[in-house]
């Protein structure tokens, strides 16, 4: 694995959001890494982090995988670019379409694994597929379809201090 996660290529005015952000202090702060093919993340979930006592809340999940998708859509458009991840301009994601299925309650106190694998890169869309894992036991499956952010957005957000 790289030792610079992809959320650590942000540039300040993209580092606000709630589950990458490096930024935000209420933020979980996710960092995503390539491991050949694939991406990974690991996450230890906050006791407040609870749906009911020893399971993960189902929204949480969602976060974990949406952001490290995000990330993961951001990365390998830089690699199919040939770029590295400090060029510019920034790339930048932002979720268009997230779909969760929760396979089993996912336990509390552990470590969770978050894999993606990028499905499709077509435009400026990026599909990624992962895997939320605990204890090696699959716990929750998704899908983010991931839409480059448009140009206007990024020069705004580049222009906020």
């Amino acid at each position: 694995m790289q030792e610079k996660a992809f959320q650590d290529y942000y540039p300040d005015h993209f580092s606000h959001c709630y589950g990458c952000g490096a930024l935000n202090e209420a933020g979980l702060k996710i960092k995503s890494y390539w491991d050949g093919e694939e991406s990974v993340c690991t996450y230890v979930p906050k006791p407040y982090h609870m749906a009911v006592p020893g399971v993960v809340y189902g929204g949480m999940i969602a976060s974990l995988i949406d952001c490290h998708c995000t990330a993961t859509a951001s990365a390998a458009m830089y690699r199919a670019e040939g770029r590295g991840m400090d060029t510019e301009p920034p790339l930048r994601f932002l979720t268009a379409s997230l779909h969760v299925d929760y396979l089993a309650p996912t336990p509390l106190g552990v470590p969770l694994e978050i894999r993606g694998r990028v499905k499709e890169i077509k435009g400026r869309k990026v599909i990624v597929s992962a895997t939320l894992s605990a204890n090696g036991k699959v716990c929750a499956r998704g899908e983010v379809v991931a839409a480059l952010m448009p140009e206007h957005m990024a020069a705004a957000l580049a222009g906020v201090k």
